[in-house]
């Protein structure tokens, strides 16, 4: 069976959008994938979509970009700057990794630099699991790591994590504890919905996984190719990025407008449930169809004929971002969270909310971070997507 690959703007969101047009990207990183939310169809996606979209409400996000957040950043950043260099890339992974635990669910009760490390280090091979497709190593040596990974995951993070959760829900079932007293994360949401929606130990775990991964390694990433663009940008126009530096909302633009050029996947793979005809295009049963998020969001037709190019002062009607965070049933359920929402003529900049990337890139940013002056990024070489391994800065502040 062959492939067609879509690239313009609107075919790939008709694409998207196709409810019989199943995910398709993940099925060699199945290990970490498997079963997760984001390769589910059908009724069982729309249940689970439904169940854990209760956590990711909009007082959870402003509780995060509010409070969470800035209790994460600053012991974290602080050190750092102190010491006036750092690497982008592990900086990001640290941080990001620290809040999408949060959220997935998984304590961290020894809370110590080891314990740290060692969850960083499984988060990372997980998400080289999950992107099996794109990477430059050996298919089966891979496989094994993250077998590993898996076991280590289980037994240190995931098992304490869930007792602890499952007796806190059960106390509650039991009319012992309020509803407030329970976590707030999709960990704790699987467990209450347990008999409703049981997931076998292993579906269970991958479901976990996936949060993992999907938002440090996504978010991580964001970050540095956001800093990357603006250091670029501001280089070439000094004078525009004075006159905007201390902009809010334009450092949120800046930011859309990097997820626009460099989204996480620079594709979105599908395969046709049955036979049908979608953007004008005839496709049988079981045919992949390549969406190609790369090209699709530099579609002159939607943004301009500078549409290849970084311009944070341009004007478009189509989502600032686009199809960056998907689109359809399988829309990024942390697109707010990373984000934020798009800013309105009605929109209050005391107010408004901005996304985890735009505050972590305002705060490096305030910091005065800049490409070390001596030190090169260094190319991911373990995958064919356009990220580094290695990107040091350096800040012309001492000071948090």
């Amino acid at each position: 069976m062959g492939e067609t690959t879509v690239t313009t703007y609107a075919a790939a969101q008709e694409v998207l959008r196709n409810q019989d047009m199943h995910q398709a990207l993940y099925d060699a990183g199945a290990q970490v994938m498997g079963d997760a939310l984001i390769t589910l169809h059908g009724d069982a996606h729309q249940r689970r979509r439904m169940m854990e979209m209760t956590v990711f409400n909009r007082g959870f996000f402003r509780n995060y970009e509010h409070v969470v957040f800035p209790a994460t950043l600053q012991p974290l950043l602080a050190p750092l700057v102190a010491v006036g260099e750092m690497d982008l890339v592990t900086f990001g992974y640290r941080v990001t990794m620290n809040l999408t635990a949060d959220f997935a669910g998984i304590d961290r009760l020894e809370d110590n630099a080891e314990e740290t490390d060692a969850l960083l280090t499984l988060v990372k091979k997980f998400s080289e699991g999950a992107t099996m497709v794109h990477t430059t190593r050996d298919a089966q040596a891979l496989r094994d790591e993250v077998d590993a990974a898996m076991e280590t995951f289980e037994q240190r993070f995931l098992a304490p994590s869930r007792a602890r959760r499952l007796a806190l829900v059960e106390a509650f079932e039991r009319g012992e504890l309020n509803e407030s007293a329970l976590p707030r994360d999709v960990l704790a949401t699987l467990l209450r919905n347990r008999h409703s929606h049981p997931l076998a130990d292993d579906v269970f775990c991958r479901e976990i996984t996936f949060y993992l991964q999907a938002g440090a390694h996504s978010t991580a990433n964001s970050v540095v190719h956001a800093l990357h663009e603006i250091f670029t940008w501001r280089a070439a126009n000094p004078d525009l990025w004075a006159a905007h530096a201390e902009d809010a909302v334009f450092i949120q633009r800046c930011v859309h407008e990097s997820l626009r050029l460099n989204p996480a996947s620079p594709v979105a793979w599908r395969r046709a449930a049955c036979p049908m005809h979608v953007a004008d295009q005839a496709f049988q049963q079981d045919q992949r169809v390549v969406v190609d998020l790369h090209a699709a969001n530099r579609d002159p037709a939607v943004f301009g004929d500078d549409a290849s190019e970084f311009n944070p002062l341009r004007s478009t009607d189509a989502n600032a971002w686009g199809l960056s965070f998907g689109y359809g049933v399988h829309a990024c359920l942390g697109r707010t969270l990373d984000g934020g929402v798009l800013f309105t003529e009605k929109t209050n900049p005391e107010n408004h909310q901005y996304g985890i990337v735009t505050l972590l890139v305002r705060t490096l940013l305030a910091q005065g971070v800049r490409p070390h002056p001596t030190k090169q990024p260094i190319d991911d070489a373990s995958t064919t997507r356009e990220n580094w391994s290695s990107y040091p800065v350096i800040f012309s502040r001492s000071t948090p």
